[in-house]
């Protein structure tokens, strides 16, 4: 459903509501249709809380989170089932609630709620939460997460940290996501990108950018969430440097950059200084061009930061060519930096090697030759139910058994724009740490970023990612091109299938999902 709208009701209402709407760590989260025009442009869209983004969850690290998401879809055109996935919350003991329809989970039903409960012992940073059910995210449901740590190692570096420094990257669809690429058609190409819910499309209306206030002579951490479900972003502010000191929920030692890039599902903080004189200047999120409408032409891809005391007008601020762009490979971790295992390629206890292609005869993506089809039975009841071994699981060919407490070395090597590379991927239950980045041949055993999400690159690059088995349960593996998910790109791994059980005690509730789901047999796939 599609109409042209004149006063962008969409946009007030969202600017209206978002200094009130943010939630946690305990609240309800209501899923449900909305029409929405972010870009000037109104659909149905699948919104939490009503607006999109969806309200900022927030709390301090140690806290307990319990987030009763309630399901009130009722379009026909969308998926009307749902979950909420977490991203880059360990759910350490609370596998249960990690909310990755059929490996996690079934799906909440509508007209039914779940209640997630669950804790982030450690963990502190820019996280956000967003469906994980088939492409449903792409229609809207995607929200930042934020913890606070009142004892952040780089506290000393800024003055603001609050909901106005959260910086939200989206791409925007003018029609649903559901059966978007059917055999033989690629995924759609966004119609535009969205920076904190607002943004233009060639040829459309002047929707209102989006606006940053800073005030001079003060330092403010941006919290940068790529929400995307497929372009990655080329990120930078007109006259500004920016300090990096977080990737993907782990404090990273600070790196100054003026540019950098940005992938589905990751996350930065970076520090502005607002040093320059008053004024406003261009926020640019620049999509590469086979994934968006790249360039700037009537004002696409643009927010503006605005100092206090500069006129309310747009811009003059010219882009000037970046000189110190972000290169993953030089990011540091701040604290334990050295990755698991032995200082060498290879030097874990269990290795693997992660080969996708995508088969033009099926129009599937496939990992080690097989492409991943959701199960009827979520891959953590199969276990609970008395499954032990990895080859039983179902989907059959791509469930990986993992042994406890064990360091894993993971290898993708890189793949062609023909195959829809770069690919981001990213692991559920673990941050890991990159000892070869996509932008390096150098491996790195010393103190390599972690983070979550990572992209693996071209045809001459092999990512190569270490974790260890510490957190029992079965966790999906995937690249977070949400079109490419859903065409078969992932794996996933049990870890600790006997322990699972025992660290992992569900809920009733959680044990209702799936005679729910089978009883009201919504219209989902």
């Amino acid at each position: 459903m599609i109409k042209a709208v004149g006063l962008y009701t969409s946009l007030l209402l969202y600017a209206a509501t978002l200094a009130s709407a943010a939630i946690g760590p305990t609240g309800e989260l209501v899923i449900s249709n909305r029409e929405l025009s972010p870009d000037g442009l109104s659909r149905l869209a699948v919104t939490a809380g009503g607006i999109h983004p969806g309200p900022l969850i927030r709390a301090q690290k140690g806290d307990r989170f319990r987030i009763n998401v309630v399901n009130n879809l009722t379009e026909f055109s969308m998926y009307k089932s749902t979950s909420v996935h977490w991203h880059g919350l360990h759910m350490t003991r609370r596998n249960f609630a990690d909310g990755a329809a059929w490996v996690t989970q079934c799906p909440i039903s509508p007209g039914n709620s779940f209640l997630y409960d669950f804790s982030a012992p450690g963990q502190a940073g820019t996280f956000w939460y967003h469906s994980h059910l088939s492409t449903q995210y792409c229609d809207g449901l995607r929200g930042p997460l934020v913890i606070y740590d009142p004892r952040d190692p780089h506290r000393s570096l800024y003055d603001v940290d609050d909901e106005s420094t959260i910086i939200t990257l989206s791409d925007w669809y003018h029609r649903p996501s559901r059966g978007a690429a059917p055999h033989g058609v690629l995924p759609p190409i966004p119609n535009s990108t969205l920076i904190n819910g607002r943004g233009r499309y060639p040829g459309g209306p002047a929707v209102p950018f989006s606006i940053v206030n800073v005030r001079q002579g003060r330092r403010y951490r941006f919290r940068i969430i790529a929400m995307a479900c497929d372009p990655y972003w080329d990120f930078s502010i007109d006259n500004h440097n920016l300090t990096i000191i977080e990737a993907d929920g782990e404090n990273t030692v600070p790196l100054q950059v003026d540019s950098f890039r940005i992938f589905a599902g990751q996350r930065y903080s970076a520090i502005l200084n607002a040093n320059r004189p008053v004024g406003n200047y261009w926020i640019r999120s620049n999509p590469y061009p086979r994934r968006g409408h790249a360039g700037f032409e009537g004002g696409i891809n643009l927010a503006i930061l605005r100092y206090a005391g500069a006129s309310n007008a747009d811009p003059t601020s010219v882009q000037t060519p970046s000189v110190q762009p972000l290169r993953e490979a030089n990011l540091r971790a701040l604290t334990n930096p050295r990755a698991p295992g032995q200082p060498v390629p290879g030097g874990a206890d269990v290795t693997i090697n992660i080969n996708s292609e995508f088969d033009f005869d099926t129009w599937q993506f496939k990992m080690n030759g097989v492409p991943f089809a959701a199960p009827n039975v979520p891959t953590l009841l199969q276990i609970l139910s008395g499954v032990q071994r990895a080859q039983d699981l179902l989907p059959t060919g791509t469930v990986y058994e993992l042994p406890p407490n064990r360091v894993v070395e993971l290898s993708f090597p890189g793949t062609a724009p023909t195959q829809g590379g770069p690919h981001p991927f990213h692991l559920h239950g673990h941050s890991f740490s990159v000892v070869r980045s996509a932008d390096s041949p150098n491996y790195n055993f010393e103190n390599p970023v972690r983070r979550d999400t990572v992209s693996t690159g071209d045809v001459t690059d092999n990512v190569t990612i270490r974790f260890v088995t510490d957190n029992a349960g079965p966790w999906f593996l995937h690249c977070h091109i949400d079109f490419h998910l859903d065409l078969g790109m992932g794996v996933v791994f049990a870890e600790d299938i006997n322990g699972t059980s025992l660290q992992n005690p569900v809920s009733q509730a959680w044990n209702n999902l799936c005679p729910e789901y089978e009883r009201l047999r919504p219209d989902d796939p």
